[in-house]
């Protein structure tokens, strides 16, 4: 296929946008190539300048559950834009969104919404350390929870595809305050703690880490950092921007039955447009503005379109659960299937999965942590991208993403993905 109006439109962008793109990983830098330019899209499929057809499995790193363009999505969008695109101001509309998250969330007593991911997580840690009147965080290697200051550190997948261990513009004294430990490591947790006593404000983490690959909490791990939180009265953040709704209705709380102190959404709450949020509990969640004086703002935080997409589509998971059973048995047929291919061929390969969340990395060992993620075979890995990205499916251009499956994949998508797997060679 050819992608000569998406090379043209790469070489303009250059020209006024660094690299050619609003985010890094956008720019296929650790797969190589060019980046395809994205005209439309619609159920499982996008549409490329040229006018190519892929089969995808990015749905905008997430928010997409329902799949592109979900009819009751649009409609409802276009129907409240003409009231106005913003306000400025409070709207019912906000409340119903937050009242609707309470619902379907354990363990959100309140929630404020914001307008990004980065911009819930790096809330949610100012508001534990105005709440402690501590300074220091504990966060894991290759979990990525946005791009404020505190998470560069050991960040995960964009960092790691640039090849980028220390970020310029980040001080000595923000890493100084950032402590890292090796994802599924309780004991360097614990030790962390016992080094910097009384110290630390927060936690937080991916409860399935989806910026190295997914990878999987094992068994306790969870568990053992909501006992240390509790002994050393550190507020744990669970960082559900890629899982929250995603992987059950009510998150990786309820998926592990684990109560975090905070939670923090991204775009999935605005049905893929720029919207998050972070909440909690209650006695947490009323240190900030205006009951407290830890001090969060922002214009657009609870803008009417996003928030009636959010709603809609938030509504639409809430009354039909079942969804998710059929995402989770799509997703299980990919990687049956997908794995039976490869180790047919003799390529050595590990699949992680859960719900609708897998990766797969060329490995004979498995994949646990950031460490293990990095000894996979990325080259073979890039390989494999540009092989499937030649033959209509669209995968994360990064050995170190989780793939995001949408209940629009038909079978005969998975087949022809599948397909696609068989024609390919070491």
């Amino acid at each position: 296929m050819t992608i000569a109006k998406s090379e043209e439109l790469f070489k303009r962008a250059q020209q006024s946008i660094p690299g050619g793109v609003n985010s890094p990983v956008r720019a296929f830098k650790s797969v190589g190539g060019t980046p395809l330019f994205i005209k439309r899209a619609k159920g499982a499929y996008l549409y490329d300048a040229d006018d190519n057809r892929y089969i995808e499995y990015i749905n905008s790193w997430g928010p997409m559950i329902l799949g592109h363009a979900y009819q009751p999505v649009i409609d409802a969008i276009c129907s409240k834009a003409m009231d106005s695109t913003s306000f400025g101001a409070p709207t019912e509309l906000e409340t119903q969104v937050a009242e609707l998250i309470r619902e379907m969330v354990p363990n959100v007593d309140l929630i404020r919404m914001v307008s990004s991911g980065t911009e819930a997580c790096m809330s949610a840690i100012r508001l534990a350390r105005g709440f402690t009147k501590r300074n220091k965080i504990i966060k894991f290697e290759g979990c990525y929870h946005g791009h404020a200051d505190s998470f560069l550190v050991k960040a995960g997948s964009g960092l790691a595809t640039f090849n980028i261990q220390t970020v310029p513009g980040v001080t000595a004294g923000v890493a100084n305050d950032t402590l890292n430990a090796s994802y599924n490591n309780l004991d360097q947790v614990q030790e962390l703690v016992n080094t910097n006593k009384n110290e630390i404000a927060a936690i937080i983490i991916e409860p399935v880490a989806g910026n190295m690959g997914c990878i999987l909490p094992e068994p306790g791990f969870l568990e053992g950092l909501r006992r240390i939180c509790d002994d050393e009265n550190i507020v744990f953040i669970f960082d559900e921007v890629m899982t929250g709704f995603r992987i059950a209705k009510g998150g990786a709380q309820e998926k592990f039955h684990i109560d975090a102190d905070l939670v923090t959404y991204g775009k999935v709450i605005g049905g893929g447009l720029p919207v998050g949020a972070f909440g909690g509990k209650r006695k947490i969640m009323e240190h900030i503005s205006p009951l407290g004086n830890v001090y969060q703002a922002g214009t657009l935080s609870g803008n009417p379109l996003a928030m009636i997409a959010g709603y809609t589509m938030l509504n639409e998971l809430n009354s039909n659960p079942g969804i998710y059973d059929e995402l989770e048995e799509k997703t299980s047929y990919l990687e049956e299937n997908m794995s039976a291919v490869l180790a047919g061929k003799g390529i050595r390969h590990r699949i992680n999965r859960l719900g609708s969340m897998i990766s797969l990395h060329f490995s004979d060992h498995n994949i646990v942590d950031f460490d293990s993620a990095s000894r996979a075979d990325i080259p073979l890995f890039n390989r494999f991208f540009h092989h499937m990205l030649d033959n209509g499916i669209y995968l994360p251009p990064s050995a170190y993403e989780s793939w995001f499956l949408s209940n629009a994949l038909s079978y005969e998508d998975l087949d022809a993905t599948i397909e696609v797997i068989k024609t390919f060679s070491v």
